[in-house]
């Protein structure tokens, strides 16, 4: 029994700890995260917009977006799947993600960053847009593997090819 309850307690733990939240701390110093406020990368992200040509709507969440091409058809929601083509950067020009290949996403839109569940809805079926998202929105204090930084904004242009 107690081999069995090690490992399930384990996994629980470490659940609580990745679930707690950015701006808590375990005090043994093994995971310590602050986050930062959707403003607090808005000067950054705009003049990122700025030294590339786009000029971005601002959503109520902080979020900036520009919309390129609104599409036709139905807006995805939270439990659509969604098949795109997109190219994520950091602020400074350098790619951490793409794919051309629409056949390889299908994702479920309420279980990617929120940066996507807000900005996503605001195009339909063949709609581009670019996004600008704060950090707080994105991958928050923990950054996302090797490619993305605690704490960092992003950059995306996608495309909405279709969805379910």
């Amino acid at each position: 029994m107690n081999k069995i309850c090690f490992p399930i307690v384990s996994l629980g733990i470490f659940a609580y700890i990745i679930d707690s939240g950015c701006n808590k701390s375990i005090s043994s110093g093994y995971y310590n995260c602050t986050g930062t406020t959707p403003s607090a990368d808005s000067s950054t992200l705009l003049l990122f917009a700025k030294n590339n040509g786009i000029v971005p709507l601002k959503d109520s969440t902080g979020l900036y977006y520009q919309i390129i091409n609104q599409g036709s058809g139905g807006f995805p929601s939270a439990n659509s799947k969604i098949f795109i083509t997109y190219t994520g950067e950091l602020m400074d020009g350098s790619i951490f993600d793409s794919t051309s290949n629409f056949s390889a996403t299908g994702f479920q839109l309420d279980q990617l960053i929120k940066g996507w569940q807000i900005g996503l809805p605001k195009i339909q079926t063949g709609g581009q847009i670019k996004l600008l998202i704060p950090s707080a929105l994105g991958y928050g204090c923990m950054g996302a593997g090797t490619k993305i930084p605690p704490n960092s904004p992003l950059y995306f242009e996608i495309k909405l090819v279709s969805f379910q």
